[in-house]
């Protein structure tokens, strides 16, 4: 299942890409917006509460830049969230990261560049191997409390 959800500046963007996935046979489910103004850091929860719920699911954000949601969804406890704005990132944050979530820009890519980073991170598996123990290094990073001192 594809969880996806964008800010008022992704809404086009994420729009376009819900009738791709459509188009493509990916079943999906939009936790908003709607097109009014919210705030990413609420879009960002929803969806990456959803797809931690959901083994196997992944998660689609969008905002103007797509920094902003990817923050917020990467201080969420299991979740490995990429801001994407070519092909070869978008491909080797599966392949090597194993990402779960992708965060893309409603503002500084058109829509179909979107799709084309989107569909290659849907279609590109973990390769695991060397990489399983650089992510098991990033989850013992999330295990670990840090404070100021």
């Amino acid at each position: 299942m594809i969880i996806i959800g964008s800010d008022h500046g992704g809404y086009e963007t994420k729009e376009f890409l819900k009738k791709q996935l459509e188009k493509n046979n990916h079943p999906y489910i939009d936790c908003g917006c709607d097109g009014s103004s919210v705030d990413y850091p609420d879009i960002a929860e929803l969806v990456c509460r959803r797809v931690l719920k959901d083994p196997g699911s992944k998660g689609v954000l969008v905002c103007g830049t797509g920094v902003g949601i990817s923050i917020a969804a990467n201080k969420i406890k299991g979740i490995r969230a990429a801001l994407c704005g070519d092909y070869y990132t978008a491909k080797y944050t599966r392949l090597h990261n194993d990402t779960n979530v992708i965060c893309l820009s409603g503002r500084a890519i058109g829509c179909e560049a979107a799709w084309e980073l989107l569909n290659v991170w849907l279609t590109t598996e973990f390769e695991g191997g060397r990489h399983t123990l650089r992510i098991d290094k990033i989850t013992a990073i999330e295990e670990k409390e840090y404070t100021n001192e």
